[in-house]
C-alpha cells in the first residue's frame, strides 16, 4: 500500500515508543523500525508506524493500537503482546515481547469468542519474517485450510492497564 517506503525511526523515537508501551521492543523488532522502516513493509499491509502517523490502510501507530486495546473493555488485551500488522476484518499479527523468541501471534476475533480468538503464527519474528519472504505463510494460496495452534495464555495475560 505504500509508494514509498517510510524513513526508519531514529533511537529517540525508539525509546519514546518504548517508554510509551512500558516494555522494550524484541531486538529484531527494534531493528527492522530503526534500519528498514518505520512500517510499510512485510504481508499483506505491511508493519504498521511506531510510534506516529497511520498505515497506508489508515490504521494506527503499534504504540496507540496497543494502548487502546489494552485499555479497551471488549477483549482484555494481554500484557506485552503488540499488534504490529493489519490483516483486514479487525485480525492482526501480533509480536509477544515478553517471550524470548519474539513469538509472532494472531489475533482472529471474528468468531466472537476471547477464549477462540489467539493463534500462534510462528515461533518467532524471524520464521514469520522468513516465511513471507519465501511465500509459505499461512495466508498465502497454497496453504489455505491450514490451522493454526491456539494460543491459551492471552486470559493469563490480561489484567487491564
Amino acid at each position: 500500500g505504500w509508494d514509498v517506503l517510510p524513513t526508519p525511526v531514529d533511537a529517540d523515537t525508539l525509546a519514546r515508543a518504548e517508554a510509551a508501551l512500558g516494555f522494550r521492543l524484541p531486538p529484531l523488532l527494534a531493528a527492522l523500525y530503526t534500519r528498514v522502516g518505520d512500517g510499510g513493509f512485510g504481508p499483506e499491509y505491511g508493519l504498521l508506524p511506531l510510534l506516529e502517523g497511520k498505515s497506508s490502510g489508515g490504521e494506527p501507530a503499534v504504540v496507540e493500537k496497543y494502548l487502546g486495546m489494552r485499555h479497551s473493555d471488549d477483549w482484555g488485551w494481554p500484557e506485552g503482546v503488540l499488534p504490529i500488522s493489519h490483516w483486514g476484518c479487525a485480525m492482526y499479527a501480533c509480536v509477544d515481547c515478553r517471550a524470548d523468541s519474539a513469538q509472532v501471534l494472531l489475533f482472529e476475533p471474528n468468531g466472537g469468542d476471547p477464549d477462540h480468538a489467539w493463534f500462534i503464527d510462528s515461533p518467532s519474528l524471524a520464521a514469520w519474517l522468513t516465511a513471507w519472504l519465501d511465500g509459505t505463510g499461512w495466508y498465502e494460496e497454497d496453504n489455505e485450510g491450514l490451522e493454526l495452534p491456539r494460543w491459551r495464555h492471552a486470559r493469563t495475560r490480561t489484567t487491564q492497564a
